[in-house]
């Protein structure tokens, strides 16, 4: 039984708890503290700021663009990728607590049993035996155990892009009870975005963007799970999985939005950025969707910078997201993203500022809401990357009450 229990967790945290609007994760963005709007020199122009397209094809271009050339020039991004994550520390403390209770739950129901007496009764004399499992369950009362997949194509070249992609995500709580423990799920959802724009750039250092995108949201209000119905389990579940997927195809529940964006290139080395993203025209599955205005800076120091068949690209961001959210004025932390990020071609044609990257590595960091982000990402032969990112989530009402760690991993294919 304690298999199935753990199984069934294990299942059900396959997707994260939906707040605003469908959120494509970025590992590259996400491993410098989400600081990406004025960044934007491939395909993430897509989901942060649409002006950014200009730049593909001009970073490292020295014919067209001379002043942008110390930097190892891209000519388009189509990329498959596949990634997942989850704050992996809790579930296996969690595990463990799970293991405890659940044994005392079972000594309570067997000895209830053998004696006539009330379950419940026993479980109090127990717990009276036991006090440090009280401490365990009051640790544990309500503790999210939150995990996140995504899939996306992506296609970019200069001026235009777009990309298909799906965010799922379930945040069930455990709640320790002392009479009845159980598992909530909170919301499960699935979101699928379709979404494309382009960009023009109206001088050499200006430039705009725009998109559109269209959304669907697939989501089942809360379920518990607990010692009750645990017989019935099954029913429950399938019960909510045609919830979630009678009505996939009804595309009436389409919402359809725009992004707008510009970018700005002040001197050589400083770009700035403002971009407003999710303006959606109706609500998605019952959900309002806030617009999200986020203005950038992004500097990349030249001396720093180099293009050749060992090129190298430096950059370091800061940007104030969501700014007309209300709700986190009380908490300007909560607003600032910051991040530095240095890419180095490590196997190449030496002398050639177009050779094959055979192995590339980039190392990030930052701070996300005040939280520190980190990550890695090694492409080889411009074709196969893989990347690996951390960062932090707020679960309480202000930055620092209570941190969720994600540690997300993705396998991309692609040019």
């Amino acid at each position: 039984m304690r298999k199935r229990i753990v199984l069934i967790a294990l299942c059900l945290a396959t997707f994260a708890l939906a707040i605003k609007a469908p959120t494509h994760r970025s590992l590259r963005a996400e491993a410098m503290g989400n600081a990406h709007v004025a960044v934007v020199d491939d395909k993430e122009a897509i989901y942060f700021n649409y002006a950014g397209l200009t730049q593909i094809n001009k970073l490292g271009n020295y014919d067209q663009y001379p002043e942008t050339g110390y930097y190892p020039r891209n000519y388009g991004d189509m990329r498959l990728n596949l990634g997942g994550a989850g704050p992996f520390e809790e579930y296996f403390h969690t595990y463990n607590v799970a293991k405890d209770l659940q044994a005392l739950y079972q000594g309570a129901a067997r000895e209830a049993s053998e004696n006539g007496l009330k379950a419940s009764s026993v479980l109090m004399d127990s717990l009276s035996a036991h006090p440090e499992l009280i401490h365990k369950i009051n640790n544990y009362d309500h503790k999210y155990l939150s995990m996140k997949i995504k899939m996306d194509a992506e296609l970019a070249f200069h001026g235009i892009g777009g990309a298909i992609w799906v965010d799922g995500n379930v945040a069930p709580y455990l709640d320790g009870g002392i009479v009845l423990p159980n598992m909530v799920v909170d919301t499960f959802y699935v979101d699928a975005v379709a979404q494309g724009g382009v960009s023009y750039g109206f001088t050499n250092n200006f430039s705009a963007g725009i998109g559109v995108k269209a959304a669907k949201r697939q989501k089942v209000e809360m379920m518990t799970i607990d010692i009750m119905n645990y017989n019935n389990l099954q029913d429950t579940l399938t019960d909510r999985y045609h919830d979630a997927t009678d009505h996939v195809f009804d595309f009436n529940s389409v919402s359809m939005g725009i992004d707008l964006g510009v970018l700005y290139q002040l001197t050589r080395e400083v770009r700035v950025g403002s971009s407003v993203r999710d303006i959606y025209f109706k609500e998605l599955a019952g959900d309002k969707i806030d617009p999200n205005w986020t203005v950038g800076l992004n500097y990349s120091p030249r001396f720093f910078n180099k293009n050749t068949g060992f090129g190298r690209k430096f950059n370091l961001a800061m940007d104030y997201t969501d700014i007309t959210n209300g709700a986190n004025n009380y908490k300007p932390l909560s607003h600032l993203n910051f991040g530095m990020e240095v890419e180095q071609n490590l196997i190449a044609w030496p002398g050639y500022n177009y050779a094959i990257r055979a192995l590339a590595l980039r190392l990030s960091a930052g701070f996300k809401g005040g939280y520190p982000a980190a990550g890695i990402g090694l492409e080889m032969l411009q074709f196969f990357t893989f990347e690996f990112a951390t960062w932090a989530e707020e679960l309480g009402y202000y930055t620092g009450q209570d941190e969720e760690r994600i540690y997300m991993v993705q396998m991309s294919v692609g040019f």
